[in-house]
């Protein structure tokens, strides 16, 4: 491990990565329990035509913000992702907050599956799940044997993740092959039932909402609903395919994941009057209409396409924290010691254990507590999303530009600087729906509690570690995180005073 006063490297990652594995961690992270649990309550907010018009808008405007990651994953493969992007275009002490939001939302939503994975057998199984009663959180009852449930599932996964990257990315590719499988199995059953009728999805609006109010309130959902492309990034460093591909397969997971999204609300909207499902008291709506179309056969179909999804976001979202630990403890932002690898398996084993420790303490403040620190964990991403978007806007050059062959490539692309200015304009929009009063996603107090309470940590911890970094130059900084010096054409992106 690098020392502060500089030496050898720290050990890189082994690249062991194949293209149709990442593409399965962009897709499984970013379509969780969400897109099987939620569809009455996004029929509710858009109706029928709203909803799919919100997803499909809001998958295009991450494909906006994908230009950005693409260009930067080929010029940047390395472990940390947008950590390494925002040490490039703004230097260290923007690199450290990025981080340490990343850190944030990458978390939360381990936390968050692991729990939905509980809330399933709950469902499934009320009887067995609901005994040990313990105690009462936010108006959430906790079992003892629902939290057994969701500290097995962490613990399950951590170890997969300990075990390597090549035994985790094949299990989450096909995971992802039997998820859309299941609902493409969900949608055709449902499309060929006598009971699917089009008068079912119709009115196309809620009553008394604006059609435009409609589509912007569910777009507002797109941070969240898409969140997990970004953990491609995190793994840039194991490709064992040309940093170039990342590109197209972020895009491919973006489009099958609007596409799973839609087909979803279609085939909730399609198996009863949408109107009584989105007013009804079922604290699973979803379940209930494809049931009482398909039967059994659909909710066994749905058990399917949840508890894959569930496990992509675990494994997925336990690579990408682990990542993003790996890079900050190799510029030494946080201890040195999480840039260190299994000695047999090669992987960042400190970060996916103290991912794992964290969550483990989630199950017991019961799911609706919970909810308040994951709703803020999209404004970690899209901070993310913000600082990747500046990085590449700042690093590409207009079409015409006179400052000469870049040691980046092909960086002389008006489209892409302003693709690139849209991407960040696009991340803007999306935290000011967060975090404005009165928008269509802002916050709830207690998740803007939460916020402040871990921006104030990540200050004291970033006063904290000051002194130390101090010894530590500019240039050993980016040898650490980049494993190579900084990129010629760089150089005054990053030197600002800390």
């Amino acid at each position: 491990m690098e020392s502060a006063s500089g030496g050898e490297q720290p050990e890189r990652l082994a690249k062991t990565l194949k293209a149709r594995w990442v593409w399965a961690i962009a897709l499984g992270s970013a379509v969780g329990w969400g897109a099987f649990i939620l569809p009455t309550d996004w029929l509710a907010i858009g109706g029928p035509v709203g909803a799919l018009s919100g997803f499909m808008i809001g998958g295009a405007l991450m494909i906006l913000i994908a230009v950005s990651y693409g260009f930067l994953i080929k010029s940047f493969p390395v472990s940390g992702g947008e950590l390494a992007f925002a040490l490039v275009g703004f230097g260290r002490t923007h690199a450290f907050f990025c981080g340490w939001y990343l850190t944030l939302g990458y978390t939360c939503i381990v936390a968050l599956n692991a729990s939905a994975m509980a809330l399933l057998f709950r469902k499934l199984m009320p009887d067995v799940v609901q005994q040990g009663y313990l105690y009462t959180v936010a108006g959430w009852d906790v079992y003892i044997v629902e939290v057994a449930i969701s500290l097995t599932v962490l613990i399950v996964f951590a170890l997969l993740n300990i075990r390597g990257t090549a035994l985790s990315g094949r299990i989450q590719f096909i995971a992802c092959v039997i998820m859309l499988i299941a609902v493409a199995c969900i949608l055709v059953g449902v499309l060929a039932s006598p009971q699917a009728v089009l008068s079912n999805a119709t009115p196309a609006f809620p009553a008394e909402v604006n059609p435009v109010a409609a589509i912007a309130a569910i777009v507002a959902i797109a941070p969240w609903a898409f969140i997990g492309f970004d953990n491609v990034p995190q793994a840039a460093e194991e490709f064992d395919f040309p940093p170039a591909k990342a590109m197209r397969l972020i895009v491919l997971a973006l489009l099958a994941a609007a596409l799973l999204y839609c087909a979803m609300i279609a085939a909730v909207a399609f198996s009863a009057p949408w109107e009584a499902l989105a007013n009804g008291t079922s604290a699973w709506g979803s379940a209930d209409a494809l049931t009482a179309v398909m039967g059994g056969v659909g909710m066994l179909l749905l058990t399917i396409g949840i508890t894959m999804g569930v496990s992509t976001g675990l494994n997925g979202f336990y690579v990408s924290a682990s990542r993003i630990l790996l890079g900050m403890g190799r510029a030494q932002m946080i201890p040195a010691v999480f840039a260190r690898l299994h000695p047999k398996y090669k992987t960042p084993h400190y970060g996916v254990l103290f991912v794992a420790a964290v969550c483990l303490i989630s199950p017991w403040f019961g799911r609706a507590a919970l909810t308040w620190v994951v709703d803020m964990s999209a404004v970690g991403v899209t901070v993310a999303y913000l600082y990747t978007c500046l990085c590449a806007f700042k690093l590409f050059r207009t079409t015409n530009s006179k400052q000469g062959i870049s040691s980046l490539g092909d960086v002389n692309s008006t489209s892409k600087k302003v693709l690139s200015l849209l991407g960040a304009i696009t991340s803007l929009t999306f935290m000011a729906l967060l975090l404005i009063p009165g928008s269509p996603g802002v916050l709830g107090k207690e998740s803007m509690i939460a916020l402040a309470v871990w921006t104030l940590l990540g200050v004291l911890f970033f006063l904290m570690r000051r002194k130390h970094n101090k010894t530590l130059s500019d240039e050993q900084v980016d040898m650490l995180v980049l494993g190579a010096p900084r990129p010629a054409g760089t150089e005054l992106a990053v030197k600002v005073k800390r």
